[in-house]
């Protein structure tokens, strides 16, 4: 299974009267796994609504692929129920690590790229590849520092991912302009160098701006609506790519469902234009 290369909106439980109303043309909703790992009740009973409708891309946040130890098996266990019930068109996860030993941090970690946490996460990703019986798609990260012990650039290293395990990745373009701004490098020489074959989804969200002394940080946020640039970028994506499931992202400080529809006819005309590009 695989999404249509439309756009699509991360899905929140305040805008099912107004989704169950206007009917919206979406090619998908995403939602986050872990907010679906209860037996029931009424977000099973919303999510059962749209999965009629539409599409569903199930994203996590939570199996920590690039932490030290072995992946949490009751997690694993509550996923695979969750893929098994609803039979989701993808799965996606980060290129992160959240959790050590008993501990969880809610937060999506960094991590050096080296030989060592390359081996480690092609193993996490071949025994969650395997557990599940699908491919999964492993999406870039947000980075706010770089590692001494680096000695793989982010791109090779997703790169040789996908190489080694057969997954596929998710291009947030948000976070590619993001890291990219906050460690003053190009983002478009590092979409030159990314595995664009290898992408199944492209998320888009917005990032909040803090100045420094030595220039401004970004945050990855997703409170805002996306800033011109991540657009610019996008349709540079989509140039090379070609059309592609494209989400919006609006976690926090969640507008009324217009805003966000308003977000997703920006999207439809980038794809449209990257389709009629190639058809031209």
């Amino acid at each position: 299974m695989s999404l249509p290369a439309a756009p699509g909106l991360g899905f929140k439980s305040e805008h099912f009267p107004a989704i169950r109303e206007s009917r919206p043309d979406l090619g998908f909703f995403e939602v986050h796994a872990e907010n679906f790992m209860g037996d029931g009740g009424a977000p099973h009973a919303m999510l059962t609504a749209l999965r009629a409708d539409y599409a569903i891309s199930l994203h996590g946040v939570g199996l920590s692929i690039g932490g030290p130890g072995p992946l949490d098996g009751d997690h694993l266990n509550r996923l695979k129920s969750l893929c098994d019930r609803y039979q989701p068109d993808s799965f996606s996860e980060h290129l992160a690590w959240s959790s050590h030993g008993s501990e969880y941090l809610n937060d999506l970690l960094p991590l050096p790229y080296t030989d060592e946490t390359l081996q480690r996460i092609c193993q996490h990703i071949d025994h969650l590849q395997h557990f599940l019986g699908r491919q999964m798609l492993l999406e870039n990260p947000s980075t706010y520092v770089l590692f001494e012990q680096s000695t793989i650039s982010e791109t090779d290293f997703l790169a040789q991912i996908v190489r080694r395990t057969g997954c596929g990745l998710l291009l947030d373009v948000n976070n590619v302009f993001v890291s990219c701004s906050n460690h003053r490098t190009d983002p478009r020489a590092y979409l030159d160098a990314f595995p664009m074959h290898a992408v199944g989804e492209i998320h888009l969200g917005g990032h909040d701006q803090e100045d420094l002394p030595d220039g401004p940080l970004l945050i990855d946020a997703h409170g805002s609506e996306i800033a011109d640039p991540v657009w610019t970028l996008y349709a540079d994506v989509l140039a090379r790519s070609g059309p592609l499931p494209s989400l919006i992202e609006w976690d926090n400080d969640v507008p009324e469902f217009p805003v966000l529809m308003a977000e997703v006819e920006r999207a439809r005309a980038v794809i449209q234009g990257s389709r009629n590009a190639l058809a031209s």
